[in-house]
């Protein structure tokens, strides 16, 4: 017989997400730090006169990244439903310390020559296997931690952690860009954040260990469960795993899309200065992580279909204008304005994403679940959005790239219309 717990206090409630929050945010830093400075440290792995070239080369590891993020995703997904939450985000935290150390200390191309560039993709390896594994085990912890009435609200709060990580990473950029003269940032001032990334996640890592565990899961290893695997996931929940990959490609490759990939695109096509550039990414995506909670509250009295109804219609109609008209600006007003557009419209995935995905698995396979197919489609299309958008401009096409983020978007709409309500059908029992 399944022993009856007692639900967390509020107070333990908010204590238990603001510790998991904390070091969601500092390992989502570490994982945008990358992004944030391609500009600067580009030239010192790939020699090339062609800024495009350099870029590419760059944005082709950030995809090397995600290549793991499906085993780590597999790995620790596993780890968490048969250790525990907290032990699974322990365990990524310092995975992702390693990397942004590496990172920080590896010498460049002219010193190692092509031990440089070699080195760089090792350490997105350790921070892919790290991320892979961390969205699965903080969206699990958020949802399950929240309570049934504000799981909306409560787990939104991992996108904010997320956003808030990017935005850190945009704000170190601001710094050094304030302090430094512009020799210095392309010279060594590139490596500081990474060293500020792995000293964060030492910090985290201690902070972690000290979380509560869940409910769900205590309540689901005392009623001996089946363990979690990957054979337990495609035979008893081949539906809820196509599910979570379908509704998460479109969302993810228009996040990446107007996140990630928007700093180069205003400077590599609409011709804006790097630091108008960044001072643009720094307030859209402030505004956009304010919008997380608002959105994620909203889900909780009018269910979470809606919002992946709306993300997937506005996307569909105002993906390619809103880029046809980014790409010709050189107003920093207007550009900003149209990037915070797209991350309006992209909130009705991002804000409940992660409790969506948690309430369609029971406990025993929960992590797993989320973590493994979320992974794979960001694997095949957030991972890559950056590359492909690079390589449609390196071949006079880059319009395309606008035509594919509208189609994958219209792919997620229909997942969206078909499938039920989490919120009125959870599988996330208590309360």
């Amino acid at each position: 017989m399944t022993p009856s717990l007692a639900p967390p206090t509020q107070r333990q409630r908010l204590k238990a997400i603001i510790g998991g929050s904390t070091g969601n945010l500092v390992e989502w830093y570490d994982w945008y730090a990358y992004a944030a400075f391609t500009l600067y440290f580009a030239p010192h792995f790939f020699p090339s006169q062609d800024r495009t070239a350099q870029l590419l080369s760059a944005a082709g590891i950030f995809a090397v990244g995600f290549l793991m993020r499906p085993i780590g995703a597999w790995l620790m997904g596993v780890y968490a439903d048969r250790h525990g939450r907290k032990s699974g985000l322990t365990l990524s935290v310092a995975l992702m310390c390693a990397g942004s150390l590496l990172i920080a200390v590896t010498p460049g191309y002219e010193t190692i020559g092509v031990a440089a560039p070699l080195l760089l993709v090792l350490a997105r390896l350790m921070q892919g296997l790290s991320i892979g594994g961390e969205y699965g085990a903080s969206a699990t912890y958020l949802s399950e931690m929240a309570g049934k009435n504000r799981r909306g609200f409560f787990s939104s709060f991992q996108y904010v952690t997320l956003i808030a990580g990017q935005l850190v990473a945009i704000c170190v950029l601001l710094v050094l860009q304030a302090t430094l003269t512009e020799a210095q940032l392309d010279a060594w001032g590139w490596r500081i954040p990474f060293f500020i990334g792995g000293a964060l996640a030492v910090i985290v890592f201690w902070l972690r260990r000290g979380l509560a565990e869940t409910q769900s899961f205590a309540v689901a290893k005392a009623a001996g469960a089946p363990k979690s695997g990957f054979v337990e996931l495609i035979t008893n929940h081949p539906r809820e795993t196509l599910t979570v990959m379908l509704l998460t490609a479109g969302g993810t490759i228009a996040f990446y899309a107007y996140s990630i990939y928007m700093q180069k695109f205003l400077v590599n096509t609409s011709g804006l200065s790097r630091e108008t550039a960044s001072q643009i990414n720094a307030v859209t995506l402030f505004a956009f992580m304010l919008l997380q909670p608002v959105a994620g509250a909203l889900s909780d009295r009018i269910g979470r279909k809606p919002l992946m109804i709306g993300f997937g219609v506005m996307g569909v109609l105002c993906t390619y204008p809103i880029f046809a008209t980014l790409a010709v600006t050189k107003d920093p007003l207007i550009a900003g304005l149209l990037v915070m557009a797209g991350l309006i419209i992209v909130t009705g995935y991002t804000s409940i994403n992660a409790v969506v995905k948690a309430e369609l698995f029971p406990a025993h396979i929960r992590a797993l679940g989320v973590a493994l197919p979320y992974a794979l489609a960001n694997t095949l299309f957030g991972g890559t959005a950056e590359f492909v958008a690079l390589w449609f401009k390196q071949a006079d096409m880059e319009q395309a790239f606008y035509i594919y983020v509208t189609v994958m978007i219209a792919i997620s709409l229909v997942v969206y219309v078909r499938m039920r309500d989490t919120r009125e059908h959870s599988q996330i029992q208590e309360d």
